[in-house]
């Protein structure tokens, strides 16, 4: 029984006090690997990240971070004792930036698969991986974008003139607007002895010719409103 114990401390001591072994030429390699998909990664971010915050600033912290995180995987692999160091050194370090959007956490999950993958020599899984991932990026940002074209471009045209206006006018009207727009759909129309309100969903050929349509409707009636919104309605 205490040759049994004896041993265990033995193997423990030998755990607990081992040296670490780090392949020079290995551990460059897993440096530059790591640097190259952080930096990879910081340009997808800046690109295709649909966050609100400072995109350029929040990134630049990434490359940094899947190095850190590399060198730290490499020294304490070898070493129970660093590993158990670093439990103890994580439970005392608190990390207070905020993150405002879930975006920005699954971009720093990323950068830390980096440099866990790349300290721990899984170069070639890790960079398969994290190229894997950019390319969903790329296609789901595409997607996303064209999903919103048709939300981008239905526009609520709203049109109030505060003064009488003929049926002849009001069918001018709606017939400029009809030559400026692919599609339209008439939406509402409330009329008074002095006031007459248009409401009409459309998706315009170009912008800037219903921003000229709103100034000319702006300078032929006088006392008039123009209110333009994008809808989010896709019936049209």
């Amino acid at each position: 029984m205490d040759q049994i114990q004896n041993l265990n401390r033995g193997d423990l001591n030998f755990f607990l006090n081992q040296n670490v072994q780090i392949d020079i030429p290995s551990f460059i390699l897993s440096l530059f690997c790591a640097a190259i998909l952080s930096f990879f990664v910081q340009l997808f971010y800046i690109k295709y990240s649909s966050t609100l915050s400072n995109r350029k600033e929040f990134s630049k912290i990434f490359v940094i971070l899947a190095v850190t995180t590399c060198i730290v995987i490499m020294i304490v692999k070898s070493s129970l004792a660093l590993s158990l160091g670093l439990v103890g050194a994580l439970s005392i370090v608190r990390f207070r930036a905020a993150i405002k959007e879930p975006e920005e956490l699954v971009y720093l999950f990323l950068i830390i698969a980096i440099g866990l993958g790349c300290g721990a020599n899984q170069l070639i899984i890790t960079s398969v991986g994290i190229i894997f991932a950019l390319i969903l990026i790329m296609i789901y940002s595409g997607y996303m974008k064209n999903s919103r074209k048709d939300i981008e471009q239905t526009i609520n045209l709203g049109v109030i003139i505060e003064q009488e206006i003929s049926d002849l006018q009001i069918n001018d009207l709606i017939s400029e607007i009809k030559k400026i727009s692919n599609e339209l759909k008439f939406i509402s129309m409330s009329r008074t002895e002095n006031n007459t309100s248009i409401n009409i969903d459309l998706k315009p050929k170009k912008f800037e010719e219903l921003t000229l349509l709103s100034g000319q409707i702006k300078k032929k009636f006088k006392n008039s409103k123009v209110i333009m919104a994008y809808n989010d309605d896709l019936s049209l």
